[in-house]
């Protein structure tokens, strides 16, 4: 399946350019339907896990590399998909979680969760270590941010060497702004700047090389750039490729790369495919999958207070808003505005800050008791048409159908853009 991410570059330069959907997302219903529709197509899956998302403590979903990889076979076992057609990718692999503490200290953990994630099956790892710790600027030099990656890399590759792994492939570089979307409403957004682009693939060049690295870098396959698309909490920017010419470009003085798009969530078909086209294969995409599952899951909520008796008047609604209330740490930072406002983006940002929640015991509950109470009930078309006007009757048979089938209306998007896989 590697061959497929090596193949991207080439299949551009050739004039038959195709793409990959990188799944970014720990929910495993979003898992599912990823990995449903890989059965479905005959595809390959590209599946991703971020730096704070799963790490070598547990990250925020309590799973180290190893885990995550255990839990998304199982869940492929079950919907019997080949393991060979399976891709797991780490996603900002580097000091990011850490920045509170001073640099040699965050580093440290770096190390240790690029050598878990090597020694779990992680075969396409995009190292980040743009983010500056505690005393540095926010936003770190070239040089610095090459260096780290190297020094990153050197342990990616003696893990894979000591236990006999296949030898990773690498992205390099980061997007601006930063991970997972802006904090706030956006009006403009540039695409990368070609001689900054140009730069940041000299400078990794050569730290690569005078670190010994060359083998490795013959096997990085993209950089991250910005191609002028974001989300910010309430509105998105739709990708101009007039704006990313000159940017694009340069991958034809750099045959060996493609570029890597993030924050692709909410672009349409259209713009989705033209990133294909225009040198972006790599389409990453995360938060608009699970805004997705909860837009679906509400309106089942909503369903279910109209139509279960002794239900109650929305109560995943109402737990989810409990559970945000009480740990703000995942969402405070990057809301604003007074209290209606919070509350709404809260809920239904595009952001989607609420993606951190899922897993918590009191939201899995509320989520179970949902499912329990519309398990086997027939939902009238009325009412469907009232609050999920894009389904049919004959999809509504099972809410966890629906809230798949939802999933997979994105996922249909990505998949279209991309093509057929050679």
């Amino acid at each position: 399946m590697d061959r497929i991410l090596t193949r991207l570059a080439a299949a551009r330069r050739e004039g038959r350019p195709f793409g990959i959907t990188s799944v970014c997302s720990a929910h495993p219903l979003v898992l599912r339907a990823a990995i449903r529709r890989a059965v479905r197509e005959g595809g390959p899956v590209l599946i991703e896990a971020t730096c704070n998302q799963v790490n070598h403590l547990g990250g925020y979903t309590g799973m180290t590399p190893e885990d995550f990889i255990r839990f998304t076979e199982r869940i492929a076992a079950e919907e019997g998909l080949d393991r060979a057609r399976m891709i797991f990718g780490g996603d900002h692999l580097g000091p990011n979680p850490w920045r509170k503490e001073r640099p040699e200290a965050a580093l440290k953990q770096a190390e240790l969760m690029v050598e878990a994630y090597v020694r779990a099956g992680f075969g396409k790892i995009h190292l980040d270590a743009s983010m500056g710790c505690a005393g540095e600027p926010a936003a770190l030099d070239d040089r610095t941010i090459a260096e780290r990656a190297a020094r990153l890399a050197e342990i990616s590759e003696r893990t894979a060497k000591a236990i006999g792994a296949p030898m990773p492939l690498y992205i390099l570089g980061t997007e601006v702004p930063v991970p997972g979307g802006a904090d706030h409403a956006l009006e403009e957004l540039r695409p990368t700047a070609p001689e900054a682009a140009r730069a940041t693939i000299a400078i990794h060049r050569e730290i690569f090389s005078r670190a010994g690295l060359e083998d490795a870098f013959s096997r990085v396959i993209a950089f991250v750039v910005q191609p002028g698309v974001e989300f910010g909490s309430e509105n998105v920017i739709g990708y101009r490729p007039e704006l990313a010419t000159e940017l694009t470009a340069l991958l034809d003085e750099e045959p060996q790369f493609v570029f890597e798009a993030h924050s692709t969530d909410y672009q349409t078909r259209e713009a989705l495919t033209r990133l294909v086209q225009d040198g972006f294969p790599i389409l990453k995409v995360g938060p608009g999958l699970t805004f997705a599952l909860r837009e679906a899951a509400y309106a089942l909520d909503m369903i279910a207070s109209e139509m279960v008796p002794g239900y109650g008047d929305r109560p995943l609604a109402a737990t989810m808003e409990a559970v945000m209330l009480s740990a703000p740490g995942d969402w405070r930072a990057h809301y604003h505005g007074d209290e209606t406002a919070l509350r709404l983006q809260r809920h239904y940002s595009y952001s989607d800050r609420i993606r951190y929640y899922w897993n918590r015991p009191e939201a899995e509950k509320a989520f179970e008791k949902l499912l329990a109470a519309l398990r086997g009930k027939t939902i009238p078309e009325t009412l469907l048409h009232q609050y999920l006007p894009q389904f049919s009757s004959a999809e509504a048979g099972d809410p966890r159908t629906i809230l798949i089938a939802a999933i997979d209306r994105v996922l249909a998007d990505y998949q279209s853009a991309c093509g057929a896989t050679p």
